[in-house]
């Protein structure tokens, strides 16, 4: 179940949905759009969830989940600093979001793709003052985002079917703790996808 909670006056006009109890979601590395590059999230139900697309095959620094409505939440950008690449999400309702503040920066310590990455959530915008920081770590088909306490938050893994079969890397479910905004967490897992060139 989803809970709407309005947004403080420092994180943009964007709503985050808070889950109340544990989630299961599934994630088909799969874009509803033709010829599109993202994946669609479906709830235990089999409704969608949120869509991430970049609309733009050849262009891989730039993405936005949606809900089912197409409204954008979020922002994903890929970014540069000398030789360090790192990802970056801006809370937006629209297109034009990605001009504020982030919400949060997403960094491989390792120059080269390593097995985990490390999340920083930005206070009011400001990229000096940081609120707390996050730890994504495993493979590209299992892996586990753990808080600063290093309590796990989320976990995903490739999906069994009910007779207990494992379906292709395609499809993956995702399980997420109670009280965690779901658009920050699937933020992280496109992330994580894209800095394994799953997507």
């Amino acid at each position: 179940m989803f809970v709407e909670k309005n947004s403080t006056p420092s994180s943009s006009s964007s709503s985050c949905f808070i889950t109340s109890t544990r989630r299961t979601l599934t994630v088909w590395m799969k874009s509803l759009v033709f010829n599109g590059n993202g994946c669609t999230v479906y709830d235990s139900n089999g409704n969608i969830v949120y869509r991430i697309d970049n609309y733009d095959q050849k262009l891989k620094n730039e993405f936005y989940l949606m809900d089912v409505h197409g409204n954008v939440l979020v922002t994903i950008l890929k970014k540069k600093l000398s030789v360090v690449k790192f990802w970056e999400g801006y809370k937006s309702t629209k297109l034009e979001g990605r001009i504020n503040k982030p919400w949060f920066q997403v960094k491989n310590p390792r120059l080269f793709k390593g097995d985990h990455c490390e999340v920083l959530l930005i206070k009011d915008g400001n990229s000096i003052e940081l609120e707390n920081t996050y730890k994504i770590a495993g493979t590209a088909t299992a892996f586990k985002i753990m808080n600063e306490a290093e309590e796990l938050v989320a976990e995903v893994k490739q999906k069994q079917s009910v007779s207990g079969i494992t379906l292709g890397e395609d499809v993956m479910t995702l399980m997420v703790e109670a009280n965690v905004d779901l658009s920050f967490i699937m933020s992280l897992v496109v992330i994580y996808c894209l800095i394994h060139h799953k997507m």
